[in-house]
């Protein structure tokens, strides 16, 4: 999304080959690798400074609603997910099973033994045990809503690992609600959509499209699901976060009651709602470019370097304490309302070799300090979003408002570029089958496939989403902004008035 270049610090190319792309801006900006456990991810300093940032402003977002944090165990009982039989048909190809409880050694090798009366799953996603406990914390229309998050792992058992994007392990928030109306708990359901889709906007630079999921894409055992989807730079759409309306579904199958204000027993209605690590994924394949990350800057963990330009040991003193004033100078700034994160690199590296390092890991502003600018009472100040070559020379007096200006600016350019992309590959003249599996399949003629969304008519037929099963073709979502015309479902041929988003997806 940069300007070309000739050379690159990343090879291959977004263009030549995205997957391997993305895989190596994933080595050079030392973000994360895979575990000895096949599937499972180690989360590294800078990939897990970008999720300490990102949970802390979205835990910061939840808790202005009203939420409290708490922790439910990570194992659940077997019977607890039976409970609720469309929720364990859509998890039982996923779930991990702890059967034993202990090891005894026989011959050398470590055996299981103790088999449990009761299996446990491990915690694919807490609907059940959290119910079990709503059921015992809810007994009135007094103790409503109950609004619970929590910040946890969880384990779905994952064919086809990537890092970030599809792990067997993966770090998450989910939200459970319970609400003495289906009025309420529809308003919780959206208002959560609108905390993530501004999260996602305002925070990360990612722009989403709002919508509900067709039944085909509805999260097992919810009467709604409602999601944020993002294109990413090879076109396919990432689910980024979900909010689900549950009707009384859960609470039926926990026996979540209370008695109303004319003394009657109901049940209570329940949502939930949750976000993962696999936005690190997003940020990577929504911002990234053929040099590697670009972070925006409100989860960048550190938004400025100082690199130290020292030709000369003799220059080092002066160089490193004109550094220490810059930083200071810089700490008194403040980006987004706190105070700038700077970080001075005294690594004994070739000035060259810290700069390009630092430009794959993306941080969003490279200072560069050398004898020359000590004398000079300046620096030269680099941003993410340019050129590598591109640098300005700023005094040091002045750097402190410029680099706070240049971190909203970088934040606000990379959501607008990102938005211009997304909107440029959005096609909404793709009217039939025929047009829409030439459109992701490529024709019969030897027609190459194309990429992006499709914004196009559906009647709601039941099974009709899937004629493009072949193609990995998916509704991603019936968007909340509807266009109000009526015109053929692109499936059947029937009439039709409401707007699908087509893609394929992670």
């Amino acid at each position: 999304m940069t300007a070309s270049q000739t050379r690159t610090a990343i090879s291959p190319t977004r263009r030549e080959d995205y997957p391997e792309w993305y895989q190596q801006v994933l080595k050079a900006a030392d973000l994360a690798e895979n575990s000895p456990v096949r599937g499972c991810m180690i989360i590294k300093p800078w990939g897990y400074g970008i999720w300490e940032l990102l949970q802390r402003q979205l835990d910061d977002r939840i808790k202005a609603t009203g939420h409290v944090n708490a922790y439910f165990p990570l194992f659940i009982p077997l019977s607890f997910l039976e409970k609720e039989a469309t929720h364990v048909e859509g998890f039982a190809k996923e779930c991990a099973v702890v059967t034993h409880h202990r090891l005894e050694e026989r011959g050398g090798k470590l055996i299981p033994t103790g088999e449990l009366e009761e299996p446990l799953i491990v915690r694919p996603t807490s609907e059940t045990i959290i119910g079990h406990s709503f059921s015992k914390w809810v007994e009135s229309y007094r103790d409503l809503p109950l609004l619970i998050n929590q910040w946890a792992n969880v384990v779905r058992w994952e064919m086809r690992p990537r890092v970030f994007l599809r792990t067997t392990e993966f770090l998450w928030q989910e939200g459970h609600t319970v609400h003495a109306s289906e009025k309420e708990a529809l308003e919780e359901t959206h208002k959560m959509l609108e905390v993530y889709r501004d999260f996602m906007e305002n925070v990360l630079a990612l722009p989403v499209i709002v919508g509900e999921k067709s039944a085909g894409e509805r999260f097992p055992g919810a009467v709604s699901t409602f999601t944020c989807e993002a294109m990413m730079q090879d076109y396919k759409a990432l689910q980024a976060g979900t909010s689900h309306y549950l009707g009384q579904n859960f609470a039926k199958a926990s026996e979540i009651r209370f008695t109303d204000e004319q003394g009657q027993l109901q049940y209570g209605y329940t949502t939930s709602w949750g976000c993962t690590t696999r936005l690190i994924g997003g940020i990577i394949m929504t911002h990234g470019d053929d040099d590697g990350l670009r972070l925006p800057p409100r989860v960048a963990p550190q938004q400025v370097v100082i690199l130290p330009v020292i030709p000369k040991p003799e220059s080092a003193q002066a160089v490193l304490a004109y550094c220490e004033q810059i930083k200071k100078h810089l700490e008194q700034s403040h980006a987004f309302g706190l105070p700038v994160r700077v970080h001075i690199d005294q690594r004994d590296l070739r000035g060259g070799e810290k700069n390009w390092e630092w430009i794959k890991k993306g941080v969003p502003v490279r200072i560069e300090v050398g004898p020359r600018d000590v004398d000079n009472g300046a620096a030269m100040v680099s941003r993410r979003d340019k050129l590598h070559k591109d640098k300005e020379s700023v005094a040091v007096a002045a750097i402190g408002p410029k680099v706070s200006q240049v971190l909203e600016e970088i934040q606000q350019t990379l959501y607008r570029e990102a938005s211009a992309y997304r909107n440029a590959h959005i096609r909404e003249d793709i009217e039939t089958l025929e047009e829409l599996r030439a459109f992701f399949g490529g024709s019969s003629e030897g027609q190459e496939a194309e990429g992006g969304f499709v914004l196009a008519k559906w009647c709601g037929e039941p099974g009709s989403e899937s004629l493009l099963d072949d193609l990995k073709v998916t509704i991603r979502c019936l968007p909340l902004k509807q266009r109000n015309t009526t015109g053929r479902c692109i499936f059947t041929g029937k009439p039709a008035t409401t707007d699908v988003i087509l893609a394929k997806s992670y």
